[in-house]
């Protein structure tokens, strides 16, 4: 990292600081709606810019162009998918939450159902922002920053050791951002470094795509991609891929509806809207840039296929590598600037939200009932603190996951989304469906995702490759070069196989066929945690029937173009896949 590299990387990340600062000086920290919803005073366009970028943080980055320089644009459909599911949100989720008023989707559940409910899906929540979705986030930004500045040369230490140290400098600067700061801090600093991450992001594909192009044009650089990789352009997924084509109607959508219609950490943005039409306006704007995001977090993973081919065994450092070989010298800091508020936006929002969840969901209900606003605020000041550091000293021990980062992140968050999304739409629906039910789906539906994943999943996919004598492609991408030996070639010489592609694409095949996909058995136990609670509701149905209660903290009309922009949106992602 040169001089020029230091100096921007310093002055942008100073500067994200100094406006953040400034523009939360005169709110008040010390109350509940200031510190986690910004005093209810964020408007569209900051909405849109915290929204994005909470979600478009390194492990996006870095996992899904991982998943690109191996499957292709295929994987596109976590973007392009997220805008529907994020329209549906603006347009049926929002006026539904926002009417009432609430701080928490927690708060929502213990209105319709009742506090214990409430707590149950708190700690679920809580669980997965620290067993999953914050290391994963301190683990893909230590990858990305260890892999464009090539750290373990410069500082002369090994990569374990450079891994704890990113880790740990990232969580703590990140603590002292979310947990001092509040809502508002993090969203202003969200605003500014979504705008750097857009023009960043974008300069990424334009330096590759002149890069490899014969005329140094991007459309030379396009023309190259497509004549040379034309099987990386087709978004028909095949049995074996990360995304089977039938896998977008059934646990791709529940995803996407659980990740943009309930997440707590994704919502507690809008709720901090001034009204509900800045609340719709906000998502709706995120969700026209989702459509656009593939050029970040797609394209650039095909470009890296292209230019290092098999030359790079690790698919998710095929970005960093890019940025590395192609951004000048002049603006790998300003990128790396924008990747660390991108990183830090993310670890910063789940961080708050934690915060929020355990002083309004846990603290008041079983440690102090009688506790006043500051203490609650301080109480979840202090339990996010905690949870940052169980995270910090998880994130290292990922980069052993054997299929991938975000393939990592998406089947763990599998047993929480849903039974959350089950109950919250039951929660929305239904009137008479007791907490009985909720109860026993929140904690069955994590059970049975959790038996499908670790036990019935593996047992049957090994009882097919040992019928075939085949052996695990977990076993096959753990085997390394180990003091000079390739255990992975050798591994091949010892059985007599020659073709080792032929081999891996058959053992692919018989593990695809063994068990259904994981987005197809999150599709299936969506219908089974349904039809559970409707069968509780039947027999033992709720007697005190709920009315919903109206708030008049804000202004709750609705935005009367929601619907037209949510449609043209709608109409955008729908015509990109009659496209490809």
């Amino acid at each position: 990292m040169g001089t020029l590299s230091i100096i921007s990387f310093l002055g942008f990340t100073l500067l994200v600081a100094g406006v953040a600062w400034y523009a939360t000086r005169k709110t008040n920290e010390k109350s509940a709606d200031g510190f986690y919803l910004g005093g209810r005073s964020l408007g569209a366009l900051t909405i849109a810019g915290s929204l994005l970028l909470t979600n478009l943080s390194a492990e996006q980055i870095v996992g899904l162009n991982g998943q690109a320089f191996t499957e292709g644009i295929l994987v596109m459909a976590w973007e392009t998918l997220a805008a529907i599911a994020m329209v549906i949100t603006a347009i049926w989720f929002l006026p539904k939450y926002m009417k009432k008023g609430i701080t928490t989707i927690p708060e929502f559940i213990q209105g319709r159902f009742d506090e214990n409910t409430k707590a149950i899906l708190s700690v679920l929540f809580l669980i997965a922002f620290g067993i999953v979705l914050l290391p994963t986030i301190l683990y893909a930004g230590s990858k990305a920053f260890i892999t464009m500045f090539q750290l373990p040369e410069v500082l002369g230490i090994s990569e374990t050791a450079c891994y704890w140290i990113c880790v740990w400098s990232i969580g703590l600067i990140g603590i002292v951002y979310a947990i001092y700061g509040g809502l508002k801090a993090v969203a202003v600093s969200d605003l500014m470094n979504a705008i750097g991450l857009l023009i960043g992001g974008l300069l990424i594909p334009y330096f590759g795509l002149t890069m490899i192009s014969d005329d140094g044009t991007i459309s030379g650089g396009l023309a190259k991609l497509w004549s040379e990789n034309q099987d990386k352009f087709d978004v028909t997924g095949g049995v074996t891929s990360s995304i089977p084509a039938g896998t977008i109607f059934t646990g791709m959508m529940i995803a996407q509806m659980y990740y943009w219609g309930t997440n707590q950490s994704i919502l507690q943005r809008v709720f901090g809207a001034k009204s509900l039409k800045e609340g719709q306006k906000g998502v709706l704007l995120a969700a026209f840039v989702k459509f656009l995001i593939p050029v970040i977090v797609v394209l650039p993973g095909v470009i890296a296929y292209n230019m290092f081919g098999s030359e790079l065994t690790d698919a998710d450092a095929s970005y960093p590598e890019l940025v590395r070989r192609v951004l000048p010298g002049s603006l790998l800091g300003f990128f790396a600037a924008v990747l660390f508020g991108a990183i830090l936006s993310s670890f910063n929002s789940l961080l708050n939200s934690s915060a929020t969840l355990f002083g309004f969901d846990l603290y008041k209900k079983f440690f102090n009932k009688g506790a006043t606003e500051l203490q609650t605020v301080k109480s979840g000041k202090r339990f996010g603190l905690a949870l940052a550091v169980i995270s910090m000293s998880i994130a290292p021990f990922i980069r052993y996951a054997p299929d991938g980062l975000f393939s990592y992140i998406q089947q763990a968050l599998g047993s929480l989304s849903v039974p959350i999304l089950a109950v919250v739409l039951i929660g929305m629906l239904t009137k008479k469906v007791p907490a009985i039910g909720a109860k026993i789906v929140l904690i069955a539906g994590v059970i049975m995702y959790l038996i499908s994943l670790l036990i019935l999943g593996p047992n049957m996919i090994a009882s097919s490759l040992e019928d075939k004598g085949l052996v695990s492609t977990g076993y096959i991408n753990s085997l390394k070069v180990e003091d000079g030996v390739d255990t992975k070639k050798a591994f091949f010489e010892s059985i007599n196989v020659t073709d080792v592609d032929a081999y891996m694409d058959n053992v692919k095949l018989v593990e695809a066929e063994a068990y259904p996909h994981f987005l197809h058995i999150m599709g299936i136990l969506f219908v089974v945690n349904i039809i559970i609670m409707l069968i509780v509701g039947l027999i033992k149905p709720k007697t005190d029937i709920y009315v919903p209660k109206v708030t008049d903290v804000i202004d709750t009309t609705p935005w009367k173009y929601a619907w037209i922009v949510g449609g043209l949106i709608t109409l955008l992602v729908l015509s990109t896949y009659l496209i490809f």
